[in-house]
């Protein structure tokens, strides 16, 4: 956001003018610019989704927009800069990737992530290479860069990476999501076999090779239930769909494989229904910070002999909040 200082008659202080500058992907925006509070959630959430979707040429020249911005806590730019020299570092080739998207000659999805995470390149069976990504994987204290590695540890070649990322997985205090992208690198990379770990305080054991990769490899339920959610909300604000999305891929990731996953993907028309009504109940607690409890168990067709399912879908959800740790400043 573009800001300029003009003094008034009033008083002796600067009156701060900000506009909106355009989506950053040229040199127009070289000038010092500010950002509000609101924009610079809004930023931080935009840049979130880019790394979740793989699109790093976009992230890293957002990366470098919001370096240019002043005014902001330093630890947001120590972040910033901490990210974008990862993503430099790992994904040389992501810009080139992003212009050809641009332009629309956008290539096939998965030669698109292998060009982007260098799957073909010499690097992945440099024995120093291999440490390094493993060695951030593991200890690194931004989840956002933990992340990156494991998409870069789907291509390591060694003995060795295998054997680290499984010790890692079942290691205490792992982030549940963090858990679920690793099970499916794990997956990615050829592995099978059981793997025994905790999640939110419960002892599951999973088949690697029948982690989900997207959402069509859920179990029917899991996808009726975003569905219903989708086709309620569309009518009445046409951006909760997608957030609904957003919160539901969050929810799986932390759910899969417990007891609760289990009742919910197996069940019938009234388990997609309880878990649907729980859903868009908390959606709109995150969107709005209200929502009409009653209302939608009714919009939902839930009677009475349901409420008790119903709740345990709302608690486990509400259970996916108080287990997630604060989240850090970044997708």
């Amino acid at each position: 956001m573009a800001v300029t200082r003009e003094r008034t008659d009033r008083d002796d202080k600067a009156v701060i003018f900000i506009s909106t500058p355009n989506p950053p992907h040229g040199d127009e925006n070289k000038e010092n610019v500010y950002l509000f509070p609101n924009m610079l959630d809004h930023y931080q959430i935009q840049l979130t989704r880019m790394l979740e979707a793989e699109q790093f040429g976009e992230a890293r020249r957002l990366l470098r927009f919001l370096l240019q911005c002043k005014g902001e806590d330093e630890r947001h730019y120590e972040e910033w800069r901490n990210l974008l020299g990862w993503i430099e570092m790992a994904f040389p080739d992501a810009d080139d990737a992003a212009e050809s998207r641009r332009e629309g000659d956008e290539p096939d999805e998965r030669q698109l992530r292998g060009r982007a995470l260098g799957a073909e390149s010499a690097e992945n069976s440099d024995e120093a290479y291999v440490k390094q990504v493993l060695h951030i994987m593991r200890h690194h204290p931004l989840i956002e860069q933990q992340l990156l590695a494991l998409e870069r540890a789907v291509y390591l070649e060694g003995p060795e990476v295998d054997r680290t990322i499984l010790d890692w997985l079942v290691s205490p205090g792992l982030h549940p999501a963090v858990q679920f992208r690793t099970l499916q690198v794990l997956r990615r990379r050829g592995v099978t076999g059981k793997v025994a770990l905790e999640r939110l305080g419960e002892t599951v054991e999973l088949d690697v090779e029948r982690t989900p990769l997207a959402m069509d490899e859920f179990p029917g339920p899991v996808a009726d239930i975003l569905a219903r959610v989708e086709s309620m909300t569309e009518t009445n604000d046409s951006t909760l769909p997608h957030f609904a999305r957003e919160l539901w891929k969050e929810c799986l990731q932390f759910l899969y494989g417990t007891s609760d996953y289990e009742r919910m993907a197996e069940g019938g028309d009234d388990t997609v229904d309880c878990w649907a009504a729980a859903l868009h109940v908390n959606l709109l607690l995150a969107a709005y910070g209200t929502a009409d409890d009653e209302r939608i168990r009714d919009t939902y067709g839930i009677p009475e002999s349901l409420r008790f399912r119903y709740e345990q879908a709302s608690k486990a959800i509400r259970r996916i909040g108080a287990a997630h740790p604060e989240p850090p400043d970044r997708p």
